[in-house]
């Protein structure tokens, strides 16, 4: 009998270490602090314009291409070390509608921001559909940066916005959660990059001339240096002020008019590529500075090891090299910013804690593989249910996500909850590619190209053995055309897309028979 109740009592005394350690456990993850967070996102920046190769061979290595060795991008050489780079990352093709993507979590066939927004009207284009989300987001739109200000978080943005047209509530990020707004208005593109310019309010084009930086009026400075010291300031006051904060860090580079940047002009004189092309070169290390800036920044403030760090193109890329066969700025990949082929959707994306910490308790929970490539798809949908996952802020009922969540495959995992599959609607003209719609799923892709001119017209690629997109089978292989075009109609009704329209007639999808 004694040793029954002894044994009870061994049994009640392991449960109670069970319980406090349990509890103890909660207790400490309530005290962890929120993690910062800074997405470093470069405008028209494409998989090629960097000397950090991207793409792979059959075995996963990364394989470099002559673009590759003529950008000069350390720092994000640097940061993939301790991080992962994805070979397989998708934005839209046009500006826009990936902006709004990453703040709101959905494919731009569903929040409607299916073409730029062109700041002084409506440029649906001539067959567009008559009531695409032209506005942009409003101060009802469920953001991620609204999300985290209401969460506690410091909500930074600094640089290219873009959300919306002029007189829009769009047009003013403080509108859609952010505390801070330096320089981001409706424009997309700077009027000039020279302080000396006033950034396009004495020189450049005035429409287009960036706001909120008189300080640096007349000073010989670019604006990417005067945007990388004004974020650096704003983090300052969010540690200041004791909060976690949230940098949207949208730099105007490397978008055009192709400006010079001096600091790095004296390296690419020699090296035979077009004067533009040596522009577009010096503007690529300027934001690669800018990275390395930031990142020391946050170090000497002693927040590295809280603080995460995403880097990522908008669009393919838009460098001023010569279209040959239509090859050009991300060759091998076909293609450049707005085509439908694989260069106008492939961005670079590197996800790394700024100092890397396996032990650190926000590493714990978000562990990040160092010096890895992760060959998965991802999607700039996958940013807001990652990031808001990470602290902890569930997302709000009714509000539809069309991306999943990356912590697999950022600790170089399979994400088994992906459907690899990506959606690029756009159904409007007066770009490279005018009124076409993609899918790209697992290894197959499928472009549909409206009939404005004539019947509808195919294309078909096995992405896995045709990376490059050389071969279309869409005639030689109409099996599997047939099944890509019926979950590329599936998706379309799903996200209740708009089509283009003529002669008053929408022009629905053709399924080949």
């Amino acid at each position: 009998m004694k040793k029954y109740k002894l044994s009870i009592e061994v049994a009640l005394f392991a449960v109670l270490v069970i319980f406090a350690a349990a509890c103890a456990s909660k207790e400490e993850e309530k005290t962890i602090s929120p993690p910062n967070i800074i997405v470093f996102l470069v405008d028209d920046m494409g998989l090629m314009d960097t000397s950090l190769p991207f793409l792979t061979d059959d075995h996963g290595n990364p394989v470099s291409y002559p673009l590759n060795e003529f950008y000069n991008t350390p720092n994000m050489e640097k940061l993939a070390s301790q991080g992962i780079r994805f070979s397989n990352f998708y934005a839209h093709s046009v500006c826009s509608p990936s902006r709004t993507s990453i703040l709101t979590g959905q494919n731009s066939a569903r929040h409607g921001v299916t073409n730029w927004i062109r700041s002084e009207e409506n440029n649906r284009t001539e067959f567009g559909p008559a009531d695409w989300n032209w506005k942009g987001l409003t101060q009802a739109s469920i953001t991620l940066p609204r999300l985290l200000q209401q969460h506690g978080y410091k909500t930074i943005h600094v640089g290219k916005a873009h959300y919306g047209p002029f007189n829009s509530e769009g047009e003013d990020p403080l509108n859609l959660g952010f505390d801070i707004n330096i320089a981001g208005s409706s424009i997309g593109q700077p009027g000039s990059y020279l302080g000396t310019e006033s950034f396009g309010l004495t020189g450049g084009n005035k429409s287009r001339a960036v706001p909120g930086l008189e300080k640096y009026h007349g000073q010989d400075i670019f604006l990417t240096e005067a945007l990388t010291l004004e974020a650096n300031a704003a983090i300052d006051q969010a540690k200041e002020e004791g909060k976690p904060f949230f940098l949207n860090m949208a730099h105007y580079a490397v978008h055009a008019p192709f400006y010079s940047d001096p600091r790095f002009a004296e390296k690419y004189k020699d090296s035979g590529m077009p004067e533009k092309a040596q522009a577009y070169a010096t503007l690529i290390e300027g934001i690669d500075k800018s990275l390395g800036d930031i990142i020391q920044h946050v170090k000497d403030l002693g927040m590295g090891e809280n603080t995460l760090v995403i880097f990522l193109g908008d669009n393919g890329s838009d460098a001023p090299l010569p279209i040959e066969n239509d090859y050009s700025s991300s060759t091998p990949i076909k293609g450049k910013k707005g085509n439908h082929w694989e260069g106008g959707m492939r961005v670079p994306f590197i996800a790394a804690w700024v100092s890397p910490n396996a032990s650190s308790p926000n590493q714990l929970r978000l562990p990040i593989a160092q010096n890895a490539i992760q060959e998965q798809a991802g999607t700039i949908m996958d940013l807001f249910p990652t990031l808001t996952a990470l602290a902890d802020i569930p997302n709000p009922e009714g509000h539809i996500l069309d991306g999943s969540q990356l912590q697999a495959q950022f600790n170089s995992k399979q994400n088994s909850s992906s459907e690899e599959l990506f959606l690029n609607h756009f159904p409007h003209g007066d770009h490279r590619s005018n009124y076409f719609t993609s899918l790209v799923k697992s290894n197959w892709k499928v472009i549909y190209h409206y009939p404005i001119e004539s019947k509808p017209r195919y294309e078909l690629f096995n992405l896995k053995t045709d990376p490059f997109e050389t071969e279309n089978l869409a005639e030689s292989n109409p099996a599997q055309l047939i099944t890509m075009m019926e979950v590329l109609s599936e998706e379309m009704m799903n996200k209740k897309a708009q089509y283009p329209m003529k002669d008053g007639q929408v022009l629905e999808l053709v399924i080949p028979k």
